[in-house]
């Protein structure tokens, strides 16, 4: 289980575990907050094709599916 702190989750780097249309590596470039200003999702975008995709932020604590970090 990846430990996060959702204040610093903005630019940092994620590698997908099993990577789909070999997207591997990503960066969140957005955090999407609620009414009280709290984390809900986060955007990633793929660094190769730039193609981005909106995830629920506490997903990348599964790390059976994403590691910190570029690997």
């Amino acid at each position: 289980m990846n430990q996060i702190n959702p204040d610093k989750l903005l630019h940092s780097k994620w590698t997908a575990v099993q990577p789909e249309h070999k997207e591997k590596h990503f960066m969140v470039i957005q955090c999407i907050r609620n009414e009280q200003e709290q984390i809900v999702d986060v955007i990633l975008e793929a660094v190769m094709s730039h193609g981005e995709q909106t995830l629920y932020w506490r997903d990348l604590k599964d790390d059976q599916r994403w590691l910190m970090g570029w690997k």
